[in-house]
């Protein structure tokens, strides 16, 4: 084996977005690319210290080019100079088991591959993203660099070992690393053990109680496995879809009420069981179901938040809640209610690092279908999943009379996530461009006709600075709020590979019970018309209807 050092040219366009680096496939199998990217991340680990000797974690979620990327990965990090590779068997990790591996280990970080909740396959996505040493996603600075590093490369180094055997548990040498293959799935059960009441929910299944949770052909699938049907003795095919597909069966792995129309259907039918849940790609999203009732991921932020003393490792309270922007202030109220603060942060769970770290906060969530806890640095599906499983096997209700509980306690936001994909790029930044133009005369301004009048108290470019850092992040979304609390939020989605996606969200508060079932499209119909109105959303992007309604 010699170490090789290989000419290369930088290519355009390798900037990590929301969540990393993501592409179509295709690009990532020109030759360097991947590379190139990777050769930047062990240059800015460079420059922050040391990487010699140290532990790094590789995995992803199983998708087209996973294997390969891994293999590329392994020789080039030996090529640098890593003491040691923890990669999961058969190369999978879910998102939250690569935190929790790199958190329980003392590893440098991470290297993630993933593209998350969008398409697999050979004319799919793919993704790659650093994970530092808390086990969360690199922040901006070190992204930043990374992608300076990748506009003036001039080689890359690489090993020219033969490929690494990823489906037999045990170590390998490549130069001077060590290759550790580990089972993906014991750290990560070994900690959720740890956290939750696992008797509680084996007598609970114990007592006839049934599941369904829909792998999606993705990672996730071994780990509600090995837990939901393995640990806590649920019937076999509690779980389906459980095996981790290159291509996830030709399906959109994400978990949300399109895409998981399988799992909707079976929760709306006569034969429905207790509880139905979904994940996505890489594991870190989730979707709750009662019978005919998606939970909106707000409500269940909020909801767990509520309830995160009946789970033993949350049982002394917590300290804080942390959501991004765009979700609903359903988690503020509980917030209030508990007496601790609630952070809003821009999109991305990297924004939520600081604050966990420095005890600030303990239980993050996202508006699309991402929650989590101090106990990782990611969102976490099975976690946001076993919460529930435990909130049932404590209160004795069902999911439906949890959430009209909680409406009844602390009102209900209605909420809703209208997605307009693969616009013209060029278009969706001219429509942003224009509606921040219009920001500074819309405070004051009566909005609506009739009695769906609302009157704005602030529109802005919404700003964060963190509490922890100072560090300050802008243009993170234009924000129109109304006097009621009302909400219009607009911004373009980072996690695309194809154009622009346009994301329009919208939120109204109803304290009175008798309208709590309202139809939510209905209930924001008022506030969807205003959208249009301020944005010309249709008009500039050509588009009628949203691509996805959630």
């Amino acid at each position: 084996m010699t170490i090789q050092t290989i000419a290369t040219t930088p290519f355009a366009g390798q900037r990590p977005g929301t969540s990393g680096l993501r592409k179509k496939v295709t690009e990532f199998q020109r030759p360097g690319y991947l590379e190139n990217f990777v050769e930047a991340i062990f240059l800015t680990l460079g420059e922050l210290g040391d990487v010699r000797g140290r532990t790094l974690v590789l995995g992803g979620d199983g998708r087209y080019f996973n294997r390969a990327a891994i293999q590329t990965i392994l020789r080039m990090a030996a090529a640098h100079g890593v003491g040691r590779v923890l990669v999961g068997r058969g190369g999978i990790l879910s998102t939250p088991a690569v935190s929790c591996v790199i958190r329980k280990h003392g590893a440098l970080g991470g290297i993630v591959l993933s593209a998350s909740h969008n398409p697999g396959g050979p004319s799919g996505d793919f993704g790659i993203k650093y994970n530092i040493d808390n086990g969360g996603p690199a922040p901006e600075k070190v992204t930043e660099a990374i992608y300076e590093h990748t506009k003036t490369l001039t080689s890359y180094r690489i090993s020219d070992a033969g490929p690494v055997d990823l489906d037999d548990i045990g170590s390998i040498r490549i130069e001077d690393m060590e290759v550790e293959v580990i089972d993906s799935v014991s750290d990560y059960a070994e900690l959720m053990a740890g956290l939750f009441d696992f008797a509680a929910i084996r007598a609970l299944f114990a007592r006839g109680f049934t599941m369904r949770f829909d792998g999606m052909y993705a990672v996730s699938g071994p780990y509600a496995k090995a837990i939901i049907e393995g640990m806590l003795g649920a019937p076999a095919g509690t779980v389906v879809n459980a095996e981790p597909l290159e291509d996830f069966g030709g399906h959109h792995p994400d978990p949300n009420p399109v895409n998981a129309a399988e799992l909707i259907a079976l929760m709306d039918g006569p034969d429905a069981p207790d509880f139905g849940a979904a994940s996505d790609g890489d594991g870190d999203r989730n979707m709750i179901v009662g019978r005919k009732l998606a939970v909106s991921p707000s409500d269940s932020l909020a909801i767990i938040a509520a309830n995160a003393a009946a789970a033993p490792g949350y049982r002394d309270g917590i300290k804080g809640i942390a959501r991004s922007m765009p979700t609903s202030q359903a988690a503020d109220r509980v917030a209030a209610a508990l007496g601790v603060s609630c952070f809003e942060t821009p999109t991305g769970w990297k924004y939520f690092g600081n604050l966990l770290d420095a005890g600030l906060a303990t239980l993050c969530g996202e508006e699309s279908y991402g929650t989590g806890s101090a106990h990782i640095r990611e969102k976490d599906g099975v976690w946001a999943v076993l919460f529930w499983l435990n909130l049932i096997a404590a209160s004795g209700k069902s999911v439906n009379e949890i959430v009209q509980d909680h409406w009844s306690r602390f009102g209900r936001n209605y909420y809703s996530r209208h997605d307009y994909e693969a616009v013209d790029a060029a278009s969706a930044n001219a429509m942003m461009d224009a509606l921040r133009g219009k920001l500074a005369g819309l405070a004051g301004q009566g909005l609506g006709e009739g009695e769906n009048n609302y009157r704005v108290q602030l529109a802005d470019d919404f700003t964060y600075t963190d509490p922890v850092d100072q560090s300050v992040a802008t243009r993170q979304g234009v924000r129109i709020i109304m006097t009621d609390g009302s909400r219009i939020v607009l911004r373009l989605s980072g996690t695309g590979t194809e154009g622009a996606t346009v994301r329009l969200y919208l939120e109204r508060y109803e304290a009175d019970p008798a309208r709590h079932n309202l139809d939510t499209q209905h209930a924001l119909a008022p506030l969807i018309a205003i959208a249009e109105q301020v944005s010309e959303l249709k008009a500039r992007t050509g588009r009628e209807q949203p691509s996805v309604i959630t």
